[in-house]
């Protein structure tokens, strides 16, 4: 048993998505030039963009690595909600950077979603935040049709944060 909540672990490496799930792929833009692209594989890689969203994340390892754990706490005080994950792949490449996580129990959903930073042949910088998911609590369920709207913010939110870090380094 590896512990995750669904099967497919490593769809989004492939971005083969699984059937039967919500898809989620989001492309934002972050910049120009090498040194953006730099700027922004180390705020993804060291978790920089996620902490600056912010959410609360709590990494086993400073850098993304094959099976770190990694625990968002979204929302705040009596309403903050942990997410455990494991994270399950990552590249680290000249034009391309990134990881992906798996959720574990007590997630509010099940399934995978993946962050890759890379350069185009143009020179451009893009963010795209790849995901398949299913509720898993009674909550994720209860949100319903919000869930993919709010995952949609989320992946936007990411690409703004990791705009505004690969700039100002």
């Amino acid at each position: 048993m590896n512990g995750f909540t669904y099967d497919e672990v490593g769809a989004t490496e492939t971005l083969d998505l699984p059937p039967g799930y919500n898809h989620l792929r989001v492309r934002v833009p972050v910049g120009e030039g090498p040194v953006v692209f730099r700027n922004a594989a180390d705020a993804l890689m060291e978790f920089w963009m996620h902490r600056a969203i912010p959410v609360r994340l709590n990494a086993s390892a400073p850098r993304a690595r094959p099976d770190a754990s990694v625990v968002v706490g979204l929302g705040v005080g009596p309403f903050r909600l942990n997410a455990p994950c494991r994270i399950i792949w990552t590249v680290e490449e000249e034009r391309r950077a990134g990881w992906a996580y798996g959720t574990l129990p007590g997630h509010p959903e099940r399934g995978e979603e993946s962050f890759v930073v890379h350069l185009d042949d143009e020179g451009e910088v893009w963010l795209t935040v790849t995901a398949f998911s299913l509720p898993a609590s009674r909550l994720a369920r209860a949100a319903g049709p919000l869930v993919p709207v709010m995952q949609r913010a989320y992946a936007r939110r990411c690409g703004a944060v990791l705009r505004r870090l690969s700039q100002a380094r």
